[in-house]
């Protein structure tokens, strides 16, 4: 009943909105500027992040956004991020992660890492939409999004241009419960699903660079990863 009430929270559209944006900032966002993003009043904004945050669905705290401290720096602002606990709905109840913990359990005991990882390859290219690998960042990011990895590109592409190789990280690990309890296995099988789904020997490939609160996968230009 919690979860079932907590994403219900979300069928108000400005709910889901605010919502929605602050998850994507990755980083903690205050009031007023969640309300001027989404396009509503200050206290409208304030009054549905609190519900959100009642509901479980955010964190909030306070800080200073002016950065700085002692006298003049002004009051501690109310800021929000999404909260890091799991919502799932099932009707009739339905225990798949129980059922995923133990079949990695059991995987990792018999040492079929291998197996697993081409299988996950396998799943990847099966789920590609089409025989070729992804023709560039623009589509890995696309592809990355509708698989709900959450993709954001680090630094800025003008940044990137001259300075260094351009990588994709991922906010969210769709197997982050499972992965938690069995990282080498779990990690493993992720990044071999990428390879699969965007294909191994295109412009862009995968390669692990665990962080914590991320995917433990990036995507980075091929040329950045020849040896």
């Amino acid at each position: 009943m919690e979860n079932i009430d907590a994403i219900a929270a979300l069928q108000d559209p400005v709910r889901r909105r605010l919502y929605e944006y602050v998850a994507a900032q990755g980083r903690e966002v205050g009031r007023n500027e969640a309300a001027e993003a989404t396009g509503v009043a200050r206290t409208l904004a304030a009054h549905h992040l609190d519900r959100l945050t009642e509901a479980g669905l955010l964190d909030s705290g306070s800080r200073r956004l002016t950065g700085r401290s002692g006298p003049g720096a002004g009051r501690p602002a109310k800021v929000y991020t999404r909260a890091a606990v799991e919502r799932s709905v099932s009707l009739p109840a339905r225990d798949y992660r129980t059922a995923a913990e133990l079949l990695a359990e059991a995987a990792e005991e018999a040492g079929l890492d291998t197996g697993l990882f081409a299988s996950a390859r396998r799943r990847g290219e099966a789920l590609r939409d089409s025989a070729a690998p992804c023709g560039g960042f623009d589509e890995v990011m696309e592809v990355l999004a509708a698989r709900g990895y959450e993709p954001y590109l680090e630094g800025d592409l003008e940044e990137h241009a001259d300075a260094g190789p351009r990588v994709v990280r991922m906010r969210n690990c769709p197997f982050h419960s499972v992965a938690e309890r069995f990282p080498p296995l779990v990690c493993g099988m992720n990044l071999a699903l990428l390879e699969g789904l965007i294909g191994e020997d295109g412009p862009v490939r995968a390669r692990m660079d665990a962080r914590p609160g991320e995917c433990c996968v990036v995507l980075e230009d091929s040329k950045n990863n020849e040896h």
